[in-house]
C-alpha cells in the first residue's frame, strides 16, 4: 500500500489470486465467492481506517488545570512503508516520528516493525485561543471559538517551519487574508537564491501542481509570511521553508475554512513544556532550534526555572532520573516526572 497523489493505491493480490488494482473488483472475483467477499470486507475496513487516520483528530479542550491531550499509539510497518508514509497516515511530522522511533530506519523499516505514533502533547504555555504555533515542536494548535452549549474543542497539526537562515519569526500576529488556488510571486531574495543554485524561478507561478503554496494560503499580518499547503508533503515536520509554515494538503483543506480572517496567531519558542494531568506532572522536550543549540545547559536551566515556578504554586515530589532522561532524549514525547503532594 503506497501513497500516491494523496490517496492510497492498492496493488496486492488477495490469497485467492484475484489481483486487485481496484479494491472493488474483489467483489466480482470468480474464485470461491464467500471467502473472497470476506477478504473484500477486510480490505474495505482497512481502507476506511487509513482514511480516518489521515485526518487530524478533533480533541476536547481539557479544563484549565489539565495540560495534556491526545494519546501515544503504536502501529506496524507494512511492506514498502517508510516512516514518512506512516507519519502522514497518522498526521505526524517527519522529525516527530523519527525522534519517537530511534531504532527504526527512516527509509526501510522492516515489515511488521512496531512504530510509535507520538500523538500525545502538552499544550504550549499560551492562551488557549486562536492559532498557537510552537516552532521547535513544529506543531500548530488551533483553538476555535466555542459556544456555551458546546464542549470546547481544539485541533493540532504538524507543520514545516523556516530553515536556520530563513527563520519563522516569534511573536504575535493575526490572519490577514485567505486565498484558494493562490498564485505565488517569489520574493527577490528567494529568486536570487534559486538562481544561484541553478534553478531560476519565474516572477509569478500560477496555481497548479508546480506551485509551492499548494491549493490554500493563509496570509499573516506579518509581511511576507503565510500558512499554506505544499506540493512537497513529505517535508512537513522539518525545517525546510523560507520562513512560512507548511501543512499537509489534506490538513489545510480542513483547516482553511475553519479559520476566520482576524484570528490571533501566537508563534512561540518552547523546546521544553511542562504540564499537569491531574496529580502527575509531565515534561515534553524537543531539540532546540539549531541556532540555539550551542550550550546544552540551556535546556536544563529552562526546565529548572519552569519546575521552580510550578513548585511555588503546587508542591510536588520530583523524579529526577525521569527528568534527566527526558532532557537527554529530547524525543518530543511527554514523560511523567513528578506528583503533587497533598497536605
Amino acid at each position: 500500500m503506497k501513497w500516491l497523489n494523496s490517496r492510497y493505491v492498492v496493488t496486492w493480490p488477495c490469497r485467492l489470486k484475484c489481483h486487485v488494482a481496484d479494491p472493488m473488483s474483489v467483489f466480482f472475483c470468480t474464485q470461491s465467492r464467500s471467502s473472497c467477499v470476506c477478504y473484500a470486507w477486510i480490505l474495505l475496513l482497512l481502507l476506511l481506517s487509513y482514511n480516518i487516520q489521515a485526518e487530524a483528530e478533533t480533541l476536547d479542550l481539557p479544563p484549565v488545570d489539565v495540560d495534556l491531550v491526545g494519546k501515544i499509539r503504536t502501529t506496524n510497518a507494512q511492506q514498502d512503508d517508510t516512516l514518512l508514509d506512516i507519519a502522514r497516515r497518522f498526521d505526524i511530522g517527519q522529525d516527530e516520528i523519527v525522534l519517537a522511533n530511534p531504532g527504526v530506519d527512516r527509509w526501510l523499516p522492516p515489515a511488521g516493525a512496531e512504530v510509535v505514533i507520538p500523538g500525545r502533547y502538552i499544550l504550549p504555555r499560551a492562551e488557549r485561543s486562536g492559532i498557537v504555533l510552537n516552532v521547535p515542536e513544529m506543531r500548530l494548535y488551533y483553538f476555535p471559538p466555542s459556544t456555551r452549549d458546546q464542549q470546547a474543542q481544539m485541533l493540532t497539526y504538524p507543520v514545516s517551519i523556516g530553515r536556520m537562515d530563513w527563520t519563522t519569526p516569534i511573536g504575535t500576529t493575526k490572519v490577514l487574508s485567505k486565498s484558494e488556488n493562490p498564485s505565488w510571486r517569489p520574493p527577490q531574495s528567494i529568486r536570487e537564491e534559486a538562481e544561484a543554485s541553478g534553478e531560476p524561478l519565474p516572477e509569478m507561478i500560477p496555481p497548479g501542481p508546480n506551485n509551492p503554496l499548494g491549493n490554500y494560503a493563509i496570509r499573516l499580518a506579518r509581511a511576507g509570511y503565510l500558512i499554506h499547503s505544499t506540493n512537497k508533503p513529505f517535508g512537513v515536520g522539518m525545517r525546510v521553508t523560507h520562513g512560512c509554515v507548511r501543512m499537509y494538503p489534506e490538513d489545510i483543506e480542513k483547516f482553511f475554512p475553519m479559520v476566520p480572517v482576524g484570528t490571533s496567531v501566537n508563534i512561540v519558542d518552547q523546546p521544553v513544556k511542562l504540564g499537569w494531568l491531574f496529580d502527575t506532572l509531565y515534561i515534553e522536550v524537543h531539540p532546540p532550534l539549531e541556532e540555539k543549540q550551542q550550550d546544552p545547559s540551556v535546556l536544563v536551566e529552562t526546565a529548572a526555572d519552569l519546575i521552580y515556578t510550578i513548585q511555588q504554586r503546587r508542591p510536588l515530589v520530583l523524579d529526577r532520573q525521569a527528568l534527566r532522561e527526558a532532557l537527554e532524549k529530547q524525543n518530543g514525547m511527554p514523560v511523567a516526572i513528578g506528583r503533587s503532594v497533598h497536605d
